[in-house]
């Protein structure tokens, strides 16, 4: 089972990227954690991906290309692997189906925008426990305040609305893109383009799941 998850920032990824690990027993492979695993090693293309980050500029897609080359073929993908914020642009599907890295299946968990801003404006989080509430859907006892020790609850940056704003812009104009690459790639009719799956995201996780992995078994 070879995936890619689609979907902004915010729609329940990596909540699904979870349960498809379990099912499948595949790894989650991650671009930052390749490079990490790279440069820790010191491999030709991690210590090649080094020196133009030390240079404070961006890892080529033909590096990262390499790295996925490389992590794919380790043994703990040998069942498949599911890549979460890869490829983030078309240059970088193309790439990857040109370097005959094959997918099974695109699977898009979709969201709209408000629902995205709603569910992460939200939040508060608890800081030294990581308790996590919303004031709407999962609201504490006390207004503002943590149901166990009463102290104060905060609103991390990244939940802020304007930053959710300009990370749902950034997705819209890098990476959605993908979502016509890859239907209009499964439409081909070549033997070798994924399967592509569009998941209502904004139902119950569990209903989420289930249809995910219906999908994924049809």
């Amino acid at each position: 089972m070879r995936l890619i998850l689609l979907g902004a920032p915010g729609a329940g990824k990596g909540t699904q990227a979870n349960y498809i690990k379990e099912k499948f027993a595949i790894p989650q492979i991650s671009t930052g954690d390749m490079l990490r695993a790279a440069v820790k090693a010191g491999t030709p293309l991690g210590l090649e991906a080094k020196a133009i980050m030390d240079a404070g500029g961006l890892v080529r897609d033909d590096i990262i290309i390499g790295l996925v080359k490389e992590r794919i073929a380790e043994a703990d993908c040998a069942n498949g692997f599911l890549f979460d914020g890869f490829p983030r642009t078309t240059p970088q599907a193309e790439a990857m189906k040109e370097a005959g890295v094959n997918i099974d299946y695109v699977v898009e968990i979709d969201v709209p925008d408000a629902n995205i801003i709603d569910r992460m404006s939200g939040r508060r989080v608890h800081l030294s426990s990581g308790r996590t509430y919303h004031v709407k859907y999962n609201p504490p006892k006390a207004e503002g305040r943590d149901d166990l020790t009463g102290e104060e609850l905060v609103q991390r940056d990244d939940d802020k609305e304007e930053t959710v704003k300009k990370r749902l812009a950034v997705y819209h104009e890098q990476t959605e893109v993908l979502v016509g690459f890859y239907s209009k790639m499964a439409a081909s009719g070549d033997a070798t383009a994924p399967k592509y799956v569009k998941v209502d995201g904004t139902q119950a996780v569990e209903t989420v799941r289930d249809n995910v992995f219906a999908a994924l078994d049809a």
